[in-house]
């Protein structure tokens, strides 16, 4: 993305609640579409560290994904924007992930702002959605993939707070999201410092 394409840059840190972790998040706006790159380290279940870069298209659906373990777990994924997934580095495609346009890193909150501007909720509006899941270091099993998990938001003040469900695990938290989208606080797990 060139310099002159970026229509918005912020840059944001957010802290665990237990003051076990940090992260430092960059979010590049363009017509293009939203870049979130940041490094993040914690303690959920095991400590961890993790690099990661998600790219959007104009619709901020889904594109591209790294994620980074400080233990060498890596994942290099692309959509097409409609649902469709292949793992770059195995040059497979991921069928499991079908019907996901959003994607969920489990070790940071960046990735609550996709849905909140793709779906752009009106006051009260829900939307179901199916995200592909990038699991905790703690999580990973044989291969280093991401899950198909289904989600809901809910829209209870356009622009400023999002009731998030995941649905796959039985999760609700409400999110308060700043101008952009990003996530201030994200109860009992992140909060913007």
């Amino acid at each position: 993305m060139n310099e002159e394409e970026i229509a918005v840059q912020v840059e944001v840190r957010w802290q665990a609640w237990s003051g076990d972790g940090l992260e430092h998040c960059v979010a590049r706006e363009s017509e293009g579409g939203l870049v979130l790159s940041g490094a993040v380290v914690g303690a959920r279940g095991t400590k961890y560290g993790a690099f990661y870069d998600v790219r959007t298209d104009a619709l901020f659906r889904t594109r591209e994904v790294r994620v980074t373990y400080a233990d060498g777990a890596f994942l290099h994924v692309e959509a097409d924007g409609e649902g469709t997934w292949r793992d770059v580095l195995g040059r497979a495609p991921l069928p499991e992930l079908s019907g996901c346009i959003d994607v969920d890193i489990g070790v940071t909150p960046a990735t609550n702002t996709l849905p909140v501007k793709r779906l752009d909720l009106a006051g009260g509006q829900s939307c179901d959605i199916l995200a592909a899941y990038v699991p905790l270091p703690s999580q990973i099993g044989d291969r280093f993939t991401p899950t198909c998990a289904k989600q809901r938001y809910t829209c209870l003040e356009p622009g400023r707070k999002y009731r998030y469900e995941g649905l796959f695990r039985n999760f609700t938290a409400v999110l308060e999201v700043d101008a952009n989208g990003l996530v201030l606080d994200y109860p009992e797990t992140f909060r913007r410092i």
